[in-house]
């Protein structure tokens, strides 16, 4: 068994060690590394990251905290994936 897929997951955060610089206290920067490793997570699991986070962020202050395993993206691709919640803010795309 080995670990070559986790550690090639986990290469873009030694990438942005200059930008840690700007997390401004260790608070930030364990609230950056946790979400780092929450998008890491995503792409492990075949989930979008975008889509995953706009549909978390608008379902959580819904959802029975008894129940707060069920966002991790794993359950969450299972559960919700198929009829996942979507912003309603338009993305603005030059057209030229």
């Amino acid at each position: 068994m080995d670990t070559n897929h986790l550690e090639r997951a986990l290469r873009v955060i030694p990438m942005g060690r200059k930008n840690y610089l700007f997390c401004w206290s260790e608070l930030g920067a364990e609230q950056l590394g946790i979400l780092q490793s929450l998008m890491v997570t995503c792409r492990l699991q075949g989930v979008n990251p975008y889509h995953y986070l706009v549909d978390v962020l608008q379902r959580v202050a819904l959802h029975p905290a008894r129940d707060v395993i069920d966002l991790t993206p794993r359950l969450w691709k299972q559960k919700y994936n198929q009829n996942r919640l979507v912003s309603d803010v338009k993305i603005l795309t030059s057209q030229h």
